[in-house]
């Protein structure tokens, strides 16, 4: 019996097995053969007792929701169709997924849903709102390939959806297969293999010779069974658009996963600026259905336009409540659009004065490994308890079209270490409000975010005097009030700029210049030496031999 597997059985982590296992003076080793079967009987007691004991749930099971993910022809599509016994990958323009799909199976008598994302770089917004909505994620890797750039973002973003991954090494079959390297790049990435002690399931598969198959589905079921997933079939309806498309007789259609609830023909939904009353509920196979519960995939018509994938639908009392509702959301949308969406940039965070724990996230693309190893070592140990940095995702190469887009969903700076950003890139930058920013040299990289990681800290602030006048009279101007004519002692006074005016060493009062003139001139700005006309917000007590200085907050880093 191998470590992982009875780690599983007992719903224990390796870890602890691992530890038992050396407290009976064990080594560590991938299977329990040496021991004689008292000994493992007497060790599956012992974890048994120290096993924690599952949690009452409060709702029903529900089934494991299932994303593989990976980089492009490695072989997802074609694992899918062993698994379905079907042959989605032929039918596809390429080879290539290029839309995501939802479908099921049955294993040992129990359902498992599958949503199928597309592997290449182009549809990698597609492919993170896959991560989003599954419970586990299986990473399929081709053990003639290895870990490539697309592995490299799937990993990203199912650790940013906090989903469990599963390994797939597919196509052992292949003269070239090389597994044992796949399981050592994994390491690279925090993702240790079970029988190497760490906590990653990898699961050797070929799914041109259907091997290995079933092992995947019963790590992917116990994985599940440890999870405990559960959800209320009579609860509030909550369901997750997957895909959505435009039929030419049918009209909108949606592909909806069932999170909570259950979806029945007749009822009226309603999920941002879409809503409808569903007209009719279709599996993965084409078969009508009456209701949808929980882990259940249906496309549904009836709805008044196609919805964006991730966007949750909920039950309405009647069609006119869903479409008030609908109507405000698309009303909330026109307005935010009407702003200007805030960028993300190192200023924006030196500016932060939110009073939060704050997180600096981050994409870094370096020249070569060792560089961004070199790179991501220094700046994962800097932050305190106060502020953080999250290194996002990490690659080696210029900067890509797919990071300008994790970049975007995650509200990330992409650093990037001598390598090239070509112009459709930097456009596309610009366009989705994203900061690139490029270094030839490592301290500059950690001297800027020294600066930002200071400036998401609760700023400090000192006056400043940067000029002062003297006044040498004063006027009453009608519809305009007190105006001050000064000379300019030292410095540059600037219209809008702050000051306090002074009498014998005393303050007198605080305000800001709205008015500056030269003679009959409005100017902007007035240098030292010579003479200009002050009015003064907010002072009106203004005399001949009063000293105004003029003065900025300046931040203390």
């Amino acid at each position: 019996m191998r470590v992982y597997q009875l780690a599983r059985k007992l719903k224990i982590s390796t870890k602890r097995l691992l530890e038992v296992l050396s407290e009976w003076g064990i080594e560590k080793k991938t299977s329990l053969s040496g021991l004689s079967p008292r000994e493992v009987e007497e060790i599956e007691q012992l974890l048994k007792e120290e096993a924690p004991k599952p949690s009452e749930q409060k709702f029903p099971p529900r089934d494991p929701i299932v994303t593989f993910l990976g980089h492009v022809d490695h072989g997802k599509t074609t694992l899918l169709d062993a698994i379905r016994n079907t042959q989605v990958a032929k039918e596809e323009i390429g080879g290539i997924t290029q839309r995501i799909g939802a479908s099921e199976i049955y294993f040992q008598g129990k359902r498992i849903v599958f949503i199928d994302t597309p592997g290449h770089e182009a549809f990698t917004a597609m492919r993170a709102q896959g991560a989003r909505v599954t419970d586990i994620a299986v990473l399929v890797i081709a053990a003639d390939d290895g870990v490539m750039p697309q592995t490299e973002e799937a990993i990203s973003h199912a650790r940013a959806a906090n989903v469990p991954i599963l390994v797939a090494i597919n196509k052992i079959d292949k003269e070239d297969a090389n597994p044992e390297r796949v399981k050592r790049q994994l390491t690279r990435y925090d993702l240790t293999p079970e029988e190497w002690g760490g906590d990653t399931i990898c699961v050797e598969v070929s799914a041109l010779k259907r091997k290995g198959i079933d092992e995947l589905l019963e790590m992917i079921l116990l994985q599940a069974e440890i999870m405990e997933l559960s959800a209320d079939p009579d609860g509030e309806l909550r369901a997750v658009v997957v895909e959505s498309e435009i039929d030419r007789k049918k009209g909108p259609l949606s592909t909806l996963i069932v999170k909570q609830g259950t979806l029945r023909v007749g009822d009226v939904i309603v999920g941002g600026e879409v809503y409808g009353r569903v007209r009719a509920l279709i599996n993965w196979k084409g078969e009508n259905l009456k209701e949808a519960g929980p882990s259940t995939p249906v496309q549904v018509l009836g709805l008044s336009n196609v919805s964006q994938p991730g966007q949750i639908f909920t039950r309405a009392k009647n069609e006119r409540t869903a479409r008030r509702m609908a109507e405000e959301a698309r009303e909330k949308s026109r307005k935010q659009s009407l702003r200007r969406r805030e960028k993300v940039t190192l200023e924006s965070i030196f500016s932060s004065t939110e009073k939060e724990t704050k997180t600096l996230n981050l994409i870094l693309k370096a020249e070569s490994q060792g560089s961004l190893k070199a790179v991501a070592d220094v700046l994962s140990d800097m932050g305190d308890e106060n502020v953080k940095v999250e290194i996002v995702s990490q690659g080696v190469g210029e900067v890509k079209k797919s990071d300008i887009l994790l970049a975007s969903t995650s509200k990330a700076i992409i650093l990037g270490f001598n390598v090239d950003v070509p112009q459709e890139i930097q456009a596309l930058a610009t366009q989705e409000q994203v900061e690139i920013r490029e270094y030839q040299i490592i301290y500059d990289i950690i001297d800027d975010i020294k600066l930002a990681l200071k400036g998401m800290l609760e700023p400090v602030y000192t006056e400043e005097i940067v000029s002062r006048l003297e006044v040498r009279d004063t006027f009453k101007i009608s519809h305009v009030g007190l105006v001050a004519g000064c000379y300019v002692m030292e410095g540059k006074v600037i219209r809008g700029a702050k000051v306090k005016v002074m009498r014998d060493e005393q303050l007198i009062g605080e305000g800001t210049i709205t008015s500056l003139r030269r003679f009959d001139r409005d100017v902007s700005e007035v240098s030292m030496g010579l003479e200009c006309g002050v009015k003064i917000d907010g002072i009106e007590d203004i005399r001949k031999g009063d000293l105004i200085e003029v003065y900025q907050q300046r931040r203390i880093r």
